[in-house]
């Protein structure tokens, strides 16, 4: 469980908002802190110049020994909650609005300093204790500098704001990492919920319950809905292939044990002496046809099991169908005539060729011919269709027999099957020729159907692919 999708993907959600944090920290702290300060200088910078260009007229010294003009700045310094100092070029205070360091000399002062940022911050060249936010406004006279008005403020404001706009980001930050929490309940509802109830839903058909409906409830057209959908049918039909292995098992060995136990009995007769030795001749008949009907079935059950295997290939050839039924027919005449049933062949052309395996198809006619002639009443004919449309030949057997109950229709292709009405006429079939026949067709990638009225009849049609008759 500690190494599922969902506890990953959770560390992977709780991990992405420490490293936002951290990275928030680094990179925003630093950014928001230059831009609030750069702000702050700006603005004392343009008030700083309102300043000058109100009270300096190209005088330098007006600016330091007029108590009317040194008044107004102290005021105004107070107003921008700054200390100013006036120097001249060469860093000595002529003016100090708290008149302390007047005439003192900046150790070390050097104008380039501010570089083109024109404010600095830190202690000022050592006179303050505190951190110090420093502009510097030029003061040009006859288009010379003659002095510099420099402006101190503490930091505090600024680390007041930066902190308000941090508080800012940290607040949205959260706010969207909560709203992200609904990303975690649609993943936990859409896909780990159905995971989980798929990946229990395989252990439980690997056990072998093929009847578990956990998936019954996926319904969605989505990739995990569709997963679901199919491993639902995918058990619906290894459920329903299962049985049809215990059905198709049942009735091989019926079908096997009934002749079998004839034979065992009938050898045992005539061994022990029970049947007398003029009349074995007619009970070896029987032996013999039974043994016919295990040939006939074994055979069977191994051309479907070939077509099961994907081992039986076709063997595709162009022919005549006309030339390829007419001997089929014929070789019907001696059942036909003991039931006075005739085979009517109706034919649109002699010229019907086509493209498929021809002992396949030979195969295939053959079969419904047999049962449409078992399922016959005496005095009744066949008809034998062949007509063409577009590329497709539609070849139709159809007779006038004891037909398919309604019901019986769509299992007459499941191996074995028999319908009732077809047991009591059926005395040598094995329930496998449909079933043979419809692989047949198939595997030419072509459809065969029935059309069945019970007491009425039986048409069975199917089609081959056309070609053009060889000149």
């Amino acid at each position: 469980m500690k190494h599922s999708v969902y506890y990953k993907f959770l560390l992977g959600y709780i991990l992405f908002g420490l490293i936002s944090i951290l990275v928030i920290n680094m990179l925003s702290t630093r950014r928001v802190t230059q831009t609030v300060t750069a702000d702050a200088a700006q603005s004392v910078y343009d008030k700083g110049n309102v300043i000058l260009n109100r009270y300096f007229n190209n005088d330098f010294s007006s600016l330091t020994t007029n108590p009317e003009i040194a008044k107004d700045l102290q005021n105004a310094s107070a107003l921008l909650n700054c200390r100013l100092w006036i120097t001249d070029t060469n860093g000595r205070i002529v003016y100090d609005t708290n008149n302390i360091k007047i005439n003192e000399v900046i150790s070390d002062f050097d104008i380039t300093d501010f570089g083109n940022k024109y404010y600095m911050v830190g202690d000022f060249y050592g006179n303050f204790d505190n951190e110090t936010l420093s502009v510097a406004i030029p003061i040009v006279g006859n288009f010379k500098t003659e002095g510099y008005m420099i402006f101190h403020r503490g930091t505090d404001i600024i680390k007041e704001r930066t902190n308000e706009v941090l508080k800012t980001i940290y607040w949205t930050f959260f706010i969207v990492y909560d709203l992200s929490l609904i990303i975690l309940l649609i993943f936990t509802f859409v896909v780990y919920i159905p995971l989980r109830k798929i990946s229990h839903a395989s252990k439980e058909f690997a056990k072998g319950n093929l009847t578990y409906e956990g998936l019954a409830s996926f319904t969605n057209e989505d990739e995990i809905g569709n997963l679901g959908m199919s491993l639902n049918y995918m058990a619906r039909k290894l459920n329903s292939l299962e049985e049809d292995q215990k059905k198709f098992i049942g009735n091989v060995s019926h079908d096997f044990r009934s002749p079998l136990t004839s034979i065992k009995g009938y050898v045992e007769a005539m061994k022990d002496g029970t049947i007398p030795p003029e009349m074995q001749g007619k009970y070896l008949d029987i032996v013999l046809f039974e043994t016919e009907r295990l040939t006939k079935l074994t055979k069977s059950l191994l051309t479907l099991n070939a077509w099961d295997n994907k081992s039986n290939r076709l063997d595709l050839t162009e022919f005549n169908l006309y030339e390829m039924i007419k001997p089929i027919i014929n070789s019907f005449e001696g059942k036909c005539e003991k039931k006075h049933i005739t085979i009517d062949l109706i034919l649109g052309s002699k010229d019907y060729y086509v493209s498929a395996d021809r002992g396949k198809i030979e195969q295939v006619i053959y079969n419904l011919l047999d049962n449409a002639i078992k399922f016959s009443h005496n005095d009744s004919s066949i008809q034998l269709d062949i007509h063409d449309k577009n590329d497709k030949i539609f070849i139709s057997v159809k007779d006038t027999g004891i037909g398919i109950p309604k019901e019986s229709i769509s299992k007459i292709w499941d191996r074995f099957y028999k319908t009732d009405l077809s047991r009591g006429k059926d005395k040598t079939g094995t329930g496998l020729g449909l079933s043979i026949t419809k692989e047949i067709i198939n595997a030419h990638d072509e459809n065969i159907n029935v059309i069945s009225t019970e007491g009425v009849g039986t048409e069975f049609i199917f089609t081959l692919k056309k070609v053009k008759a060889p000149k």
